[in-house]
This record gives structure tokens, sequence and C-alpha cells, in this order.
């Protein structure tokens, strides 16, 4: 089982995929997905902060796709 710093940690690297694989700066994602730069800053660090279920609803509009794909991550460090 992953603790809690593990858990969101994989997030971090998880959504600085998906940014990525969308060709996305930071400072757009920011934009599309209305939050501010520094709190996406804060999501991709190497100590991330946890996102609240309204942050990750928007960023899944920011990066268009559904929610349950931002929460991938998950299933795929249990297996």
């Amino acid at each position: 089982m992953l603790d809690e710093e593990s858990v969101v940690r994989s997030f971090s690297e998880h959504l600085k995929s998906l940014r990525r694989q969308k060709n996305l700066t930071q400072e757009r994602l920011a934009e599309l997905a209305d939050i501010s730069y520094k709190n996406l800053q804060y999501l991709e660090d190497k100590n991330p902060t946890c996102p609240s279920l309204i942050t990750l609803y928007k960023l899944s509009r920011g990066l268009n796709i559904p929610l349950p794909q931002i929460l991938d991550f998950a299933k795929r460090k249990k297996q």
C-alpha cells in the first residue's frame, strides 16, 4: 500500500506526463484549467501539494480529458 506522500508524488508525475503529452507549458495549462500558475507549479513540484477535487476537475477540463483519466495513476501504481 502506498503512503500519502507516495500517492501525491505519483499524481504529480502523472500530471506532468499528461501535460507534456498535450504539449502544454505549465503557464498554458494553468490558463486552460483556470488555476494559478503557482498552484500548478506546486502540483508538479518534487514535494507536491495535494489537489482538491475542484482542482482535479479543472485540470481534467484544461487537459481535455475525462476526470477519471487524471486519477489513472492510482491504478498503475497498484499493479
